[in-house]
């Protein structure tokens, strides 16, 4: 995902959600692989869902609250892929590479949190 950074984070959100949708069809069809996929699936997913209608957002506060949900489905990507990542020796690379930007979305939003509570002071 880093060859090409993508600047636009309405597109950075859908492409890192893509990713591991394709990564989970790659897993080994184990109970926990299945089990840990669904929940990384959801989570990559809500954060561009939750970041989308934080920009269609009723007000200040109803933007932050978005903002903050996604950053927070961000963090819990992140929790799915070590688990996965622990039990899934053969993918390391890819893994790491989907914690990385989960971390970088994560970072990118509390950014945006910041600065948004700040100007509101």
């Amino acid at each position: 995902m880093k060859k090409n950074t993508v600047y636009n984070l309405e597109d950075r959100t859908y492409l890192f959600a893509r990713e591991c949708r394709f990564f989970v069809r790659t897993l080994p069809k184990t109970l926990s692989n299945i089990e840990d996929g669904k929940q990384l699936i959801r989570a990559s997913g809500s954060v561009g869902a939750n970041y989308i209608e934080a920009n269609e957002k009723l007000g200040d506060k109803d933007f932050l609250m978005r903002a903050k949900i996604a950053r927070k489905e961000a963090k819990e990507a992140q929790y799915w892929l070590k688990l996965l990542k622990d039990l899934n020796v053969d993918h390391q690379l890819k893994i790491e590479e989907l914690i990385a930007e989960a971390d970088e979305l994560r970072r990118i939003l509390s950014s945006i949190i910041n600065k948004r509570s700040i100007s509101k002071n």
